[in-house]
């Protein structure tokens, strides 16, 4: 899934059409505030984000997502009618992937997102996370566990694909907070412990897989 943040319709009604008929799913959004909304829903596998935007700035947007544990790691290129070094520098620096000025073919568009989407290792057809018997396929949202397909909330999707993606690793409480529901606050960690509970129910055994360090957090893998 690929989120196309672009306020000008014709542009953004041609590339999501250009990435629909290259294989991709895309969603077009206007500005920031939009592009919010639909990250609460779910994460995409990369975003092409305007610079010059009604309201938050591309930048502005840009350093929010990296500054965010739960959405740092989705690969963004910029898009812009500016061609200055300045404004590509401080994109990149800001943790742009990559970067692309108007006017551009769709062609070069799409050979980019390749790319970046190639070098991350976040290819739609691959990022399969697999453990004993638990499948996840990100660019659907399944989870299964061995033949039985297990229906997951948002929420709960995102505990168990970071807690995978950290095998071995003692997650806490707050780290978790942080990176599912996007914030540290003292007192809130009961909510946690709660979707951990409700994950492991409808994991059935493969939620005993999911340890919990008294006192700190949880564990999945030695």
């Amino acid at each position: 899934m690929i989120y196309c943040v672009e306020d000008e319709k014709n542009i953004r009604e041609l590339v999501l059409y250009a990435l629909s008929a290259s294989g991709f799913e895309a969603v077009g959004l206007e500005d920031g505030k939009q592009l919010e909304q639909q990250l609460a829903l779910q994460l995409p596998d990369l975003i092409l984000l305007d610079i010059m935007l009604p309201g938050e700035n591309g930048l502005e947007i840009l350093k929010k997502l990296k500054s965010n544990l739960r959405t740092k790691s989705i690969p963004v290129i910029m898009v812009t009618a500016k061609s200055s070094e300045y404004d590509k520098v401080i994109g990149l620096d800001e943790g742009a992937d990559d970067y692309i000025a108007k006017p551009f073919g769709m062609m070069e568009l799409v050979a980019r997102i390749k790319a970046v989407l190639r070098r991350l290792g976040k290819q739609q057809e691959t990022g399969v996370i697999e453990y004993q018997n638990i499948r996840m396929v990100p660019s659907s949202h399944q989870v299964h566990v061995g033949e039985r397909e297990v229906s997951l909330t948002l929420k709960e999707y995102e505990l168990l694909k970071y807690l995978l993606e950290n095998l071995g690793t003692v997650l806490t409480r707050d780290q978790l907070l942080n990176y599912v529901w996007g914030y540290d606050f003292d007192g809130e960690t009961r909510t946690v412990d709660v979707h951990i509970r409700t994950l492991r129910q409808k994991l059935g055994e493969a939620g005993e897989m999911i340890k919990t360090i008294r006192g700190v957090g949880y564990r999945i893998g030695e």
